[in-house]
């Protein structure tokens, strides 16, 4: 059976300057473009997600979305461009997740450290289509890493788990650079973790893995509540 594709129409031609767009089923060009782009990037993620990234050719991903491959063009250059906007798109999705559930926990840094890694856990388990794009397929996609996007993506959750632990403990007698190495690690160990659970399709439970990943949580929160000097920075 054939797919039906959205099909290029005569009032998608470039509207006359300074007049103003013209409309179709209410929409602008402007707005008609933006659709189709989400469109793109929601095919992106159950393709991707399902099958990824390097069985996937831009022609599924135009026959997923239901629209021609003229407007995969028009929206981006290469396959590589639209998956990176998936995996920073998908990034932030997880990276707010993670954030609200420790701004929602309770002040006791235990409490504070079993919902922000219980919110990553979940959002990857009940989203793993997300889980492989982000864990699995981003890893090996080159252009990632010569965009320094992976790098930069680490850099934010480094940052991310840097706030956490001065949240956590306010008055800590370490200096900033300490602290930034340690909290390198943590997402390093985390990350590896979440990598290998992915590969593995979910198999172990996740109070095992919630376990594994507390642990060196709560180890640092035991050692940098010692009473030590400051530390100039």
């Amino acid at each position: 059976m054939m797919m039906m594709t959205e099909q290029p129409a005569a009032e998608e031609k470039q509207p006359a300057k300074n007049s103003k767009e013209r409309q179709f089923k209410g929409l602008s060009l402007t707005e008609r473009k933006q659709l189709r782009r989400e469109k793109l990037i929601e095919a992106g993620i159950e393709a991707y997600g399902t099958h990824g990234f390097f069985s996937v050719t831009v022609k599924d991903i135009c026959n997923e979305a239901k629209l021609t491959e003229r407007y995969f063009y028009e929206s981006f250059k290469k396959s590589e461009n639209l998956f990176q906007t998936i995996f920073l798109k998908l990034i932030d999705e997880l990276q707010q997740n993670v954030m609200q559930a420790i701004m929602q926990a309770s002040s006791d840094p235990k409490k504070m450290i079993e919902a922000g890694l219980t919110a990553l856990l979940t959002t990857l388990k009940d989203n793993p289509q997300m889980a492989r794009i982000i864990y699995i397929d981003a890893m090996l996609v080159q252009e990632l890493h010569n965009q320094a996007t992976i790098h930069e993506t680490m850099s934010r959750f480094d940052r991310m788990i840097h706030a956490f632990v001065m949240l956590m403990m306010p008055n800590i007698g370490r200096s900033e650079r300490e602290i930034s190495l340690v909290a390198t690690g943590l997402n390093g160990y985390v990350t590896q973790i979440a990598i290998r659970w992915v590969m593995s399709g979910f198999k172990q439970s996740m109070d095992e893995i919630l376990s594994s990943c507390s642990i060196v949580f709560l180890s640092l929160l035991q050692t940098f509540s010692q009473h030590e000097p400051s530390v100039k920075k």
